[in-house]
This record gives C-alpha cells, sequence and structure tokens, in this order.
C-alpha cells in the first residue's frame, strides 16, 4: 500500500505561484509514475498533468500548459508541480495519485491517491 501525501497549497492572488508536493509516506515516488488531478467545487476531478517513474516523458491539460511544470527528485522521493501564472479558475483540490512505473490522463490509471491540497487563487 502506498500512502500519498500532498503539501504546499494555499492561498495566492491571481498571477502568483505555487508549487504543490507530492510524498509517499513510509517509502519513496522513485519506482512510480505520478499525475496531478484537481477537483473544483461542482465539477468532476480533472486531469492536470503527469510523469513518468524517470522523468522522461510528462503530460499536461490544455489549460495549464505552458503555465503549469511537474517535476521529480527520485533521489528525495518527490513529485512537485510548480503552478505560475496562477487563474482563478485554477482553484480547487489538488490531488496526486500514483502506479508504478508509467501511467496515463485517466484517473483510472493509477492506484493510489492523496487526501488532497486546497489551491484557492483570489482576483
Amino acid at each position: 500500500q502506498v500512502q500519498l501525501v500532498e503539501s504546499g497549497g494555499g492561498l495566492v492572488q491571481a498571477g502568483g505561484t505555487l508549487r504543490v508536493s507530492c510524498a509517499a509516506s513510509g517509502r519513496s515516488l522513485s519506482n512510480y509514475a505520478v499525475g496531478w488531478f484537481r477537483q473544483a467545487p461542482g465539477k468532476e476531478r480533472a486531469f492536470v498533468a503527469r510523469i513518468n517513474w524517470d522523468g522522461a516523458g510528462t503530460n499536461y491539460a490544455d489549460s495549464v500548459k505552458g503555465r503549469f511544470t511537474i517535476s521529480r527528485d527520485n533521489a528525495k522521493g518527490m513529485v512537485y508541480l510548480q503552478m505560475n501564472s496562477l487563474k482563478p479558475e485554477d482553484t480547487a483540490v489538488y490531488y496526486c495519485a500514483a502506479r508504478i512505473l508509467y501511467s496515463g490522463a485517466s484517473a483510472a490509471s493509477y492506484d493510489y491517491w492523496g487526501q488532497g491540497t486546497q489551491v484557492t487563487v483570489s482576483t
């Protein structure tokens, strides 16, 4: 069992930046592909970005391309989502999810999920 923990959410003004992090409790994420998803109030959970276990492959939702960057530090067992030029429509609970080695953009691709961290972007 892999327990994921997100951190780094908060309140930021539009145009600002935040970095959210994902770690696995009790083990390293270095062998896992990781995805970030978000869920805004009243909306379904949506794909944001994903990265393969070795960092060699990444994908982004169109809505965040050019503004968000997913990265990982396998030495530390961490995965990050750097969010720049934030917009009010980025407000959501952000979840990280993991699957061994490789994953896709579908939530069904993932076996493990964190509890989420709130990101709020004010106008």
